[in-house]
């Protein structure tokens, strides 16, 4: 037996192992748990920590860098979840690295990443400017693009505003009918064991229904009053287009605009579990899910993420200002070119462009890859040509079909890298503002994973 044995490299798995005492020693030299944690450590951190200065007692916390090390590293490598989190610090060792050994509970996580959400979503710009400053970042051809990315509720949780009124109807009935059981109960307790001697509370079933008919008629109220404010949106756009003919001394041709509706109409849907979030056609998949239209404006230097949005509109013809806006927020600069795809097209967007100086290159039409590519324009631009035919027009030069054929190079593997190397698909908070904020963690860590493998390395505050 030993003879066979000696054949073999030792095995003894109840052998206590003597571990390096340093545990910066349990992973290789320029790990990325390494790097996050530098970069964590020059990051202004301040608001953070101002949070915990106004608390005087209870226990003491976890150290807010090493929780932002910890919630950062686990958004890089697609393992958001609090739960998995807290799993991850006893089983994996760049989590255990990072957080020196310690165990977070996953409630514990949730509530740091609840509570600092917005200075979270703040660090975007810190690490933008690391971006910029390592040469990633030239702003000279951006291009922008949206993604579908699925709510934290399920769309079997919506309704229809047609069928919030039927629903109605047969719970209130359905109440009415149990309040008189109720009524004729009590008359019975009250003959047995005397008045007021009352032995059941309120019957569950009609506690259950009074809820639900609470939640229905907030869902409807709140698609009323969407619609009336679209309705008067509306309106005032027909008012000044009225305005606007009358000062040129023009007339309407034709018939003159129907007044919009103030009432939803009967497809609209209210989800339950997150009203915020809306029905949205998947692009890849075409199937409809309970969803965000989530934003992004990338940079052809490095597929750096430089501007972010999120936006309930399943379209994204509204969206070309408030991202190049951000971009502009974010980096204090204006980009030279711009690419977009044609769900972004259209006139005022075109002249929104034109008035930033921002050379634009927007698709007036979606074409098929077996169409016949149209020939280079020659000769003048006609003096009648439309916005959008000069547009088609400056896409088919020789110039234009280059520009805009970097559009997919730039922004299409973002959505790539972010959905299916990290696995990010739905969110994990709810509400608007609070999925605006993720996002922009989920952009913010997309960023330093190009920081990370650019090489560059971090100067330490």
């Amino acid at each position: 037996m030993k003879k066979r044995l000696s054949r073999f490299k030792s095995y003894c798995p109840d052998q206590v192992l003597l571990l390096p005492p340093d545990m910066k020693q349990w992973l290789p030299e320029g790990d990325l748990a390494y790097f996050i944690m530098d970069v964590v450590s020059a990051l202004d951190l301040s608001a953070l920590y101002d949070h915990y200065s106004r608390s005087r007692s209870g226990r003491p916390a976890y150290n807010p860098r090493m929780m932002t090390s910890l919630i950062l590293y686990a958004y890089c490598v697609g393992l958001p979840s609090s739960r998995k989190i807290e799993a991850a610090t006893y089983t994996q060792v760049p989590f255990r690295v990072i957080t020196a050994d310690q165990h977070p509970d996953h409630d514990t996580i949730a509530d740091f990443r609840k509570t600092h959400l917005q200075a979270l979503a703040g660090l975007f710009v810190n690490v933008l400017q690391l971006c910029q400053k390592a040469g990633l970042v030239k702003l000279g051809h951006l291009s922008l693009d949206g993604t579908k990315v699925k709510a934290n509720a399920s769309k079997h949780k919506a309704m229809s505003y047609d069928r919030m009124d039927k629903t109605l109807q047969q719970l209130e009935a359905e109440v009415e009918q149990l309040l008189e059981e109720a009524k004729t109960v009590d008359e019975q307790e009250d003959a047995r064991y005397g008045k007021g001697k009352r032995i059941e509370e309120l019957p569950e079933d009609l506690r259950r229904r009074q809820d639900r008919i609470a939640k229905i008629k907030q869902a409807k109220q709140s698609l009323e009053n969407e619609a009336k404010a679209k309705a008067d949106a509306k309106r005032q756009a027909i008012q000044k287009q009225e305005e606007a003919l009358e000062k040129e001394g023009k007339t309407r041709q034709g018939k003159p605009p129907k007044d919009p509706s103030d009432t939803p109409g009967p497809k609209a849907q209210r989800n339950f579990t997150d009203p915020e979030s809306r029905i949205m056609k998947d692009g890849a998949s075409k199937s409809f899910e309970q969803a965000y239209n989530c934003q992004i404006a990338s940079d052809e230097q490095a597929q750096v993420i430089v501007g972010t949005n999120v936006t309930q509109e399943t379209n994204d013809k509204q969206q070309v200002k408030p991202v190049i806006e951000d971009v502009k927020k974010r980096t204090g600069q204006t980009p030279k070119k711009a690419s977009l795809d044609a769900g972004y097209y259209s006139d005022d967007n075109v002249a929104y462009l034109e008035s930033e100086t921002i050379d634009g290159y927007i698709a007036t039409g979606r074409q098929k890859h077996s169409d016949r590519i149209p020939p280079t324009p020659r000769g003048r631009i006609p003096k009648d040509a439309t916005t959008k035919e000069k547009m088609a027009r400056k896409l088919r030069t020789a110039k234009g079909r280059a520009t805009y054929s970097k559009r997919k190079h730039i922004v299409e593997p973002v959505f790539g890298q972010i959905k299916e190397a990290r696995g990010f698909r739905r969110f994990l908070l709810r509400g608007l503002e609070n999925v605006t904020c993720e996002w922009d963690i989920v952009c913010l860590t997309h960023n330093l994973l190009k920081l990370f493998r650019s090489g560059y390395q971090v100067q330490r505050a």
